[in-house]
């Protein structure tokens, strides 16, 4: 066998896979050319029949034969043409009048991203309404947080995961406007002046003008005013860049989740199925392979936005052929890679192994250290000097560190607690509800609450139909 892609079966949806297809790429060209030669038949160009013979093969693709041509010719979409001409004895003389090969290839690739970006909008969906059930669920539980990789004052879970899903909707929102708004090429001939169209419609009652707005809005898109031989590279680095800002949501989502899985942290979990194996070697290993993949994957997506960055700085006048190689791979798999991360982040959240014993653990190890901040604003209330203060629960807290990195229970409550300094200010009762860390949480709890249910009502099935 011949070599596949990863994402040719590993990788991504078979929806979206179907549309990254050959089969449907040519299924969209040949509809540009037949967009094309209905506008040409309202000039009287083209009689209706050849474009009803067009439209009689629209979708009957045969890649043998256009393989077979290939071979011969070095040109897929001359190969294309030539099929389908075969197969319409009719229309088949009229196709290509006038046109570029970038006029359908450059027209088709709008009208794949779009239907691909509506695809990955329907996942963001899912996983956000997904994410917003589980904050809701979280909001009030609470966790160590870390600034530094270093536990550091507590949040709730819920406003944590409230966090990833804030950034997912921004992505959301920037690419349902990105997805109205790509542009096509514009149906206009080798360098984008539409001499030929001016030329063959002299006679006519139709304008180059209206001949490419006609066929244009049969292919339901907009397209720039003013081209070279292809549309302007900078909107597929503009679009790549989108879909790099979405997987670098992911990757980070996908990042954290690695940490605090990690023995040590055991604050959440990505599933691990009964049967699943998590090494070769080490039967009892339980890998965050979910999102170390979506890691992996994310990479891969920001190196395409490069090298869309390259194809649009390097076009030199009016077109040069040296973006053609690698665009039939990076538009694909860009969006073939985030389809992946997309299915495999909801399968982490709507699965999420939450450990609440592991979150105990860590708050009452470490959350006496989080509260000294508490405390300390607490004594300054009580009229204590707060930089005398400071220093005392500093040296207090670097005694009890020592404690803790020797594996032993936490001293830090006991010993504040006790302090005659700190006594001077505050009763032993009130420093010990001070150095309950759970109850410095903050907005946390509403705030997450009230995201969650922003969620539900902005991206629920019953708001996309308002919309």
């Amino acid at each position: 066998m011949s070599y596949q892609s990863p994402f040719s079966t590993r990788y991504a949806s078979d929806e979206m896979r179907a549309i990254w297809s050959e089969k449907a790429q040519r299924i969209l060209w040949r509809r540009v050319w037949i967009a094309v030669a209905e506008a040409q038949s309202t000039a009287g160009l083209v009689t209706r029949e050849q474009v009803e013979d067009l439209k009689s093969q629209a979708t009957n693709i045969d890649l043998g034969r256009a393989y077979e041509i290939e071979d011969e010719i070095g040109h897929d979409l001359v190969a294309e043409l030539q099929t389908f001409a075969e197969q319409c004895p009719q229309g088949g003389p009229i196709l290509h009048w006038g046109m570029t090969s970038a006029d359908v290839k450059d027209n088709a690739d709008i009208l794949r991203q779009h239907t691909a970006l509506s695809l990955l909008l329907r996942g963001m969906r899912r996983l956000l309404l997904r994410f917003a059930d589980q904050i809701h669920e979280y909001s009030d539980l609470a966790v160590m947080g870390y600034t530094h990789l270093q536990p550091a004052e507590p949040t709730t879970l819920g406003f944590r995961l409230a966090v990833y899903a804030q950034d997912i909707a921004a992505h959301f929102e920037n690419l349902a406007r990105l997805r109205n708004v790509l542009k096509g090429k514009g149906i206009r001939g080798s360098v984008g002046t539409a001499a030929t169209f001016k030329e063959m419609l002299q006679e006519t009652d139709l304008s180059a003008d209206l001949l490419e707005q006609q066929a244009m809005t049969s292919l339901g898109i907009p397209f720039f005013p003013i081209s070279g031989q292809t549309y302007p590279r900078i909107q597929d680095y503009v679009l790549l860049s989108h879909l790099a800002a979405l997987a670098a949501s992911l990757h980070k989502f996908a990042l954290d989740l690695r940490f605090l899985q990690s023995r040590g942290i055991n604050t959440m979990a990505e599933p691990f199925g009964k049967t699943q194996v998590g090494s070769s070697a080490m039967p009892f290993k339980q890998n965050p392979i979910r999102a170390e993949k979506i890691c992996s994957l994310a990479r891969g997506v920001q190196a395409n936005a490069m090298v869309a960055w390259q194809n649009a700085a390097n076009s030199i006048l009016e077109s040069t052929l040296d973006d053609s190689a690698n665009r039939r791979r990076i538009l694909p798999e860009t969006f073939l890679a985030c389809d992946e991360m997309l299915l495999e982040s909801f399968v982490i959240v709507d699965g999420l192994v939450v450990d609440e014993e592991g979150i105990k653990e860590i708050l009452d190890t470490y959350g006496g250290f989080s509260a000294t901040e508490r405390l300390l604003n607490a004594l300054v209330q009580a009229g204590a000097n707060r930089q005398k203060m400071h220093e005392r629960l500093r040296k207090q807290s670097m005694k009890a560190w020592k404690a803790v990195r020797k594996q032993k229970i936490n001293p830090l409550v006991e010993t504040l607690s006790n302090d005659t300094k700190l006594l001077k200010y505050l009763q032993p009762t009130r420093i010990r509800e001070l150095m309950d860390i759970r109850g410095y949480l903050g907005l946390s709890p509403q705030r997450a609450r009230d995201y969650a249910s922003q969620i539900h009502t902005t991206y629920s099935i019953s708001a996309k139909k308002r919309k």
